[in-house]
């Protein structure tokens, strides 16, 4: 049941560890009251915040599912990649300041000062939902892959418990600081370890000419695509992935609650920008090595495993170990910062509005236990995502159900005083109606364009049609009914006078310290990169 067949150096680094990395985050552990548990007592720095969200974005889905995808359709799918980097520099720039300057302790929270009580607690059970079903499930999913490099003959049900109890064993008891902590090292060792691999890609394939030579007649090497396309077309590159990209980065509670525990809005700012910095170069160490292994490994099925493939192919004895590490870092990272946020979420929006008289302390035992159940939940859910295709596709399509409703409600509070909580409510519950429509419906049937009337309608699309539906009814919704109280408007919506503070805030700061410097230089990289793989 147990038997390996990698060498006991490999075996030893990966045992090594896991059992630093526990001792790392039990180490630092902050659990004495709910602002160090949930929010690290808010005094994480900016290089701290970036490496830690860098490490929880790159989960297994980006290991595995981003792998996965480019091998099968090429450099069109670093585009996800591409516009969240656009996103994050809007995100830093306008919405991040009034998310750190209010206070909250997730993001349902803000939509409750915003709005009231009814979206927060929609927008938390829809996370929570998520959460377990989306990231928890498919994290310990993509985990089974890497372990079976390991353990070839291990269930599935036996290696996502095995992964579980790994995370478990530090996420639980730490909080969010044990997390983050942790998420520095595996950033690291991430960053490490790809960098290595993509450097044998090239030694053993060669680089960017053996690419245009294999791939000279196909649209494999190009970012934009026909609209016709069945990875990405070109219009959902403007329509489809700013949406995607809005809610994993500024609504995702996993992500954001790392900004939200920056000792300050400069240092959360700074930590976005080096996190896009860290994401743009993703390019070169995980998705042209993918492509490089579509010449040295063409026709493997499935093709999700095709990273497990590249490590195991190309990586040398005591690297081998090195690299599952890394793996297992991504693996281990992304799982711990959803239990963390998805506890979070039940604990400071639920139950502490449930038990009023609760302590500190009381919360913190709360969220553990919270942990704890979410994590059995996505135990006995897992072994089911191989049901639904690809990784990729099983997280994103969920997503554009998911994420246009709460993205509407957080554009439409935050730019216009007229959104009130009856329209922003009605909005988000309209969303479960454009859901049953494409369920009993099937997308398949709308058409695409009248040019090519038979076409389906390509799954990304959902994200922009489900945004402008459900935003239309909170406009109409809210020109219905009562205009919001001022109270509700006052430091939660974004006017002019924001902008004149911000310039007069940055005044005295010299330029090389000024992230608007650093947003700059970062937008103008990613426009080059556009141009240059376009």
């Amino acid at each position: 049941m147990f038997t390996t067949n990698l060498p006991w150096i490999d075996i030893s680094i990966i045992i090594v560890y896991i059992v630093g990395i526990t001792w790392w985050g039990l180490k630092n552990a902050k659990n004495k009251n709910s602002n160090d548990y949930f929010l690290a007592g808010r005094s994480i720095n900016w290089i701290v915040v970036g490496l830690s969200l860098f490490s929880a974005s790159i989960s297994t889905s980006a290991l595995i599912g981003h792998s996965g995808s480019t091998y099968q359709y090429g450099l069109v799918i670093f585009n996800y990649n591409l516009i969240s980097i656009f996103v994050m520099i809007f995100f830093a720039w306008i919405f991040l300041p009034v998310y750190i300057k209010s206070g909250v302790f997730t993001m349902p929270e803000f939509l409750e000062r915003r709005f009231d009580h009814r979206s927060k607690f929609y927008f938390s059970a829809i996370a929570i939902i998520g959460g377990i079903f989306m990231d928890v499930s498919s994290i310990l999913y993509g985990s089974a892959m890497i372990f079976k490099i390991i353990f070839p003959e291990l269930d599935i049900q036996v290696i996502v418990i095995i992964a579980a109890l790994i995370v478990a064993s530090y996420t639980i008891p730490g909080g969010l600081n044990s997390v983050i902590k942790t998420e520095v090292i595996q950033a690291l060792i991430l960053i490490i370890g790809s960098v290595m691999l993509a450097a044998i890609a090239r030694q053993n394939v060669g680089g960017w000419d053996v690419l245009k030579q294999r791939f000279h007649d196909s649209v494999y090497l190009h970012l934009v695509r026909s609209s016709g396309d069945i990875a990405i077309p070109w219009p959902a590159l403007f329509l489809a992935l700013p949406i995607l990209g809005f809610y994993f980065w500024g609504n995702n509670q996993q992500l954001v609650q790392r900004v939200l525990s920056a000792k300050s809005v400069d240092h959360g700012r700074k930590g976005v920008l080096l996190t896009g910095l860290l994401t743009l170069l993703t390019l070169y160490f995980i998705f042209i090595p993918a492509m490089q292994a579509a010449v040295a490994f063409p026709n493997t099925n499935p093709v999700d495993g095709i990273y497990p493939k590249m490590v195991t192919s190309w990586m040398p004895n005591i690297f081998l170990g090195i690299m599952l590490a890394v793996m297992i870092s991504a693996l281990t990272a992304s799982l711990s910062a959803t239990l963390n946020s998805v506890s979070t979420l039940f604990t400071m929006d639920f139950y502490r509005k449930m038990d009023k008289r609760a302590n500190s302390k009381k919360l913190v035992r709360v969220g553990q236990l919270c942990s704890t159940i979410v994590l059995i939940i996505g135990v006995l859910w897992a072994p089911q995502i191989q049901k639904f295709g690809t990784l990729i596709n099983y997280y994103n399509e969920l997503l554009s159900y998911i994420g246009p409703p709460i993205v509407a409600a957080f554009m439409l509070g935050l730019f216009w005083k007229r959104a009130n909580a009856t329209g922003i409510f009605y909005g988000l519950l309209s969303t479960f109606v454009m859901a049953a429509f494409m369920f009993f419906y099937g997308k398949e049937h709308l058409i695409l364009s009248v040019q090519n009337p038979e076409a389906p309608l390509h799954w990304l699309y959902l994200a922009p049609i489900n945004f402008v539906f459900v935003s239309l009814v909170m406009v109409v919704v809210s020109l219905l009914t009562t205009p919001p109280p001022a109270e509700k408007i006052e430091g939660y919506v974004i006017t002019k006078q924001f902008f004149i503070e911000e310039a007069k805030s940055h005044k005295s700061i010299k330029f090389y310290a000024d992230f608007r410097v650093w947003a700059v230089a970062l937008f103008i990289l990613c426009f080059l990169v556009m141009l240059l793989y376009w």
